[in-house]
């Protein structure tokens, strides 16, 4: 549910009212849009799923053909030249090798599908047992791969440290999902903001860290950047609905506010921020493990 700013109009001249609601009316045009593109994409992810099936089943398939023709030719090798029987062998050693990575791809692309789909058509509130730390792996490579696409230049060093003792956990697998796509796409503008001025250029590395820890009936989940940070005088305002640092027309301001909503409201989690500006940023979810 979408909620306007707190902040009252009563005292607000005309002109300013109007520009406030005209800008209200653009973010959720946006909104709208979006949400056709979440369809859309969707649709586009199951059309991709069938061919994509095929690619790792016939791959696998086509792995096991090469090791048996390997096997038939040790067997004919004294019928064949021994300089015609390695030459064989190591044009399907090569084959078996392309044939390996066609295969490790494709379930790597499967596993990315699968995680999409859950995202875009689970069922409403309903909780599942999930791989926090798979769904998160999973979505720190989307967002690079997203930005990546939008802007060719962008890089970034992707560090990690999952706590593999933290289990499965019930959350509603398609809005935690929705929830590490806006803080991983975040840090990434953040950090691809900061490469860009000029006074960084030369000895800046973007970095984006996420961890999880086990704090036994709950877990921790941290998303941190060195990008631009957060400006201190408006760090208690970014959960609140519209309310965005970005220029306008590059975010609707809801990103945060969903996110929060989806943490404390829905998980009865927490989620804080911790932040220098210039320097990082780094938010931290508490999520229950009930």
């Amino acid at each position: 549910m979408i909620h306007l700013p707190d902040e009252s109009n009563e005292n607000l001249p005309p002109e300013k009212i109007l520009s406030q609601l005209q800008e209200t009316r653009k973010q959720l045009e946006e909104c709208e849009k979006m949400a056709s593109l979440g369809q859309l994409t969707a649709g586009i992810v199951h059309e991709i799923k069938n061919p994509l099936n095929f690619i790792t089943n016939f791959s696998d398939l086509s792995r096991n053909l090469v090791s048996e023709l390997k096997e038939a030719i040790h067997k004919l090798d004294h019928l064949i030249d021994t300089g015609e029987s390695q030459y064989l062998k190591e044009i399907l050693t090569d084959l078996e090798t392309n044939v390996q990575k066609i295969s490790e791809h494709g379930k790597r692309a499967d596993s990315i599908i699968r995680g999409m789909l859950l995202y875009a058509h689970g069922k409403s509130g309903e909780r599942l047992p999930t791989d926090i730390n798979t769904m998160l792996s999973e979505y720190v490579n989307l967002g690079y791969h997203g930005m990546r696409a939008s802007d060719n230049t962008f890089n970034i060093k992707i560090e990690n440290e999952y706590d593999p003792s933290i289990g499965m956990i019930n959350v509603v697998p398609q809005d935690i999902a929705r929830v590490f796509l806006n803080l991983i796409n975040n840090a990434c503008y953040s950090t691809h903001q900061k490469k860009k001025m000029k006074t960084y250029s030369g000895d800046y590395d973007p970095v984006l860290f996420t961890g999880t820890k086990n704090l036994g009936d709950r877990i921790e989940i941290k998303i941190r950047d060195n990008g631009g940070g957060i400006p201190a005088k408006v760090a208690d305002k970014i959960f609140r609905p519209f309310f965005t640092t970005k220029p306008a027309g590059s975010g609707t301001g809801l990103g945060l506010s969903i996110s929060h909503d989806i943490i404390v409201n829905e998980h009865h989690g927490e989620i804080k921020v911790d932040s220098v500006e210039g320097e990082y940023a780094e938010f931290i979810i508490i999520l229950p493990k009930l």
